[in-house]
């Protein structure tokens, strides 16, 4: 199972190769300009193709599966979600300059939350809820299962526990290794017992697109699956202030041992952010800590 850390080890993809690539394999686009992204992932690296179109490249073969499944679902749930998801436009195939699949997609044009400082939490809360009530509710037959591909998004929380319980140890002097415990056990009592539904598996700040103020689109389903949803309700706590979480909460109306297991989530990935916090960026670490504190308040106040 890799860190958090060993999925960063990545290999360089430039200009130059994208324009190979869509020169050998779709040279109806080849005079297209191709520039980066302003920011692009660590599972793919992105570029624009022209004013309309972009290509989204894996960076290191643990994400190479993620080209084919996003192909094939991404048109099929599209019908059902109230936002615009990422539209495929083609597919191109390894070889002798580059060793996965890869894609070709339409450009959704949005900001990011970063980037809109006057949207309403409230409201985007109230939007993302429903966008993932709605994507829960697709049947969820024949999607690909949780697991190693999905980084366990969709499986259980408790995949990470040692991983977990190691970083408490370790860092005993700077938080209350009982609390943290106690909340980190509170997500792994109970399993999901229902029948799996659709996950996004990465619901972040980057991957939510705002016009108008309100949610527009979702993207980057790399990690998409069917299980458990709890991961995808992590953003309670990594983006929403206490106000915006109880309306997502109110809204999704999750059982208490879902949200459990959504705090567990978060937790996880804010201890081992903080117990790698030479190996990260001030940025993260930021985020990592507001989001651990989140964590704690919330749970005190539930």
């Amino acid at each position: 199972m890799l860190t958090v850390f060993q999925e960063r080890m990545v290999m360089e993809i430039n200009q130059e190769l994208v324009y190979l690539l869509i020169s050998n394999q779709f040279p109806q686009w080849s005079n297209l300009v191709i520039r980066p992204v302003e920011m692009s992932g660590w599972d793919n690296r992105t570029f624009h193709l022209g004013d309309d179109k972009l290509v989204r490249l894996p960076s290191a073969e643990n994400y190479a599966g993620q080209v084919e499944k996003e192909q094939e679902w991404l048109p099929k749930l599209a019908p059902f979600l109230p936002n615009k998801i990422p539209v495929p436009l083609g597919m191109g195939t390894p070889n002798e300059n580059y060793p996965w699949k890869w894609s070709v997609y339409r450009w959704i044009e949005g900001k990011t939350i970063a980037s809109s400082p006057e949207v309403d939490l409230c409201v985007l809360a109230k939007d993302l809820a429903n966008f993932l009530v709605a994507l829960q509710s697709v049947d969820p037959k024949g999607g690909p299962v949780a697991g190693p591909q999905s980084f366990y998004r969709g499986g259980s929380v408790t995949v990470y526990d040692s991983e977990t319980r190691h970083a408490i140890r370790v860092l005993n002097n700077k938080i209350n290794p009982s609390l943290v415990t106690e909340i980190w056990e509170a997500g792994c009592v109970h399993t999901w017992s229902e029948e799996p539904v659709w996950v996004h598996g990465d619901i972040s700040a980057g991957n939510l697109l705002i016009n108008n103020n309100r949610l527009d689109a979702v993207i980057d389903f790399g990690q998409l699956c069917i299980g458990d949803p709890a991961c995808d309700l992590v953003i309670a706590w990594t983006l929403f202030d206490a106000e915006s979480r109880r309306v997502f909460h109110d809204t999704f109306l999750p059982d208490p041992y879902t949200w459990a297991r959504a705090r567990s989530w978060a937790l996880w990935k804010a201890l081992i952010v903080m117990l790698n916090v030479e190996q990260t960026n001030i940025v993260e670490a930021n985020q990592a800590h507001r989001t651990f504190e989140n964590i704690l308040s919330e749970y005190g106040g539930a």
